[in-house]
């Protein structure tokens, strides 16, 4: 009966993650869709990923509770313990990232309001996007395998990530200087910059989260 219920136990800790993983694989379709509607200024797109946040607020609910559960009534301990410590954390991040993807739409909305095209063509906060999306792959990758060395070689692409924003904000700057018509928008552009750097770092938050997983030690990968 014991080996039974402890099979069951392990089984609602994969199934636990798989759901983390899906909620993930969204968050990850939410960040690529709204610098698209950003690229393309498109509205309809961007209240889109607007509107499908709340799809992701309920699966952090349902997650959470899941959670809550297997620590009510299994009373978990050692690296299975971790592991849904990581998890209640993990969605906490995954959510913030959509925040944070709903908030570029948002600006999407606000430029195309203004009826003024880009200031210029984007291309390294696609970059940007991209590379945080694949922080949030592998950030995944490394808490469900349980692999420290994919963990830390997150940091490096958040360094990449960080030096982005940076070039950006010089740039940007660059813009507003010569011509004081491009201050809204390039305001607006240096937010998106800035919500993708804050992605990244929950993706790091991730990273870190893995390597607790496996060694029990809290480790800072933003230093």
């Amino acid at each position: 009966m014991a080996a039974i219920t402890r099979q069951t136990f392990h089984n609602s800790l994969e199934e636990l993650q798989q759901q983390i993983l899906r909620m993930g694989s969204m968050v990850e379709q939410t960040i690529a869709r709204a610098v698209e509607s950003l690229a393309r200024l498109n509205a309809e797109m961007a209240q889109a990923v607007i509107d499908g946040d709340k799809i992701i607020d309920d699966m952090e609910l349902k997650i959470e509770q899941e959670c809550l559960r297997l620590l009510a009534t299994q009373q978990p301990m050692a690296r299975d313990l971790r592991k849904i410590v990581a998890g209640f954390k993990i969605i906490t991040d995954l959510e913030r990232m959509a925040d944070y993807a709903s908030d570029i739409a948002q600006i999407t909305l606000r430029i195309v309001a203004t009826g003024q095209p880009l200031i210029k063509p984007l291309i390294d906060i696609p970059r940007m996007a991209e590379l945080a999306q694949e922080m949030v792959k592998q950030s995944l990758d490394a808490y469900v395998r349980g692999d420290v060395e994919l963990a830390y070689n997150i940091a490096k692409a958040d360094d990449q990530v960080d030096m982005l924003h940076n070039q950006i904000f010089r740039e940007l700057l660059v813009y507003m200087m010569e011509d004081p018509k491009t201050i809204s928008q390039a305001t607006y552009l240096l937010f998106v910059s800035r919500y993708l750097e804050r992605i990244a770092d929950h993706a790091t938050n991730i990273g870190e989260e893995a390597i607790y997983l496996v060694t029990g030690e809290r480790k800072e990968l933003n230093d």
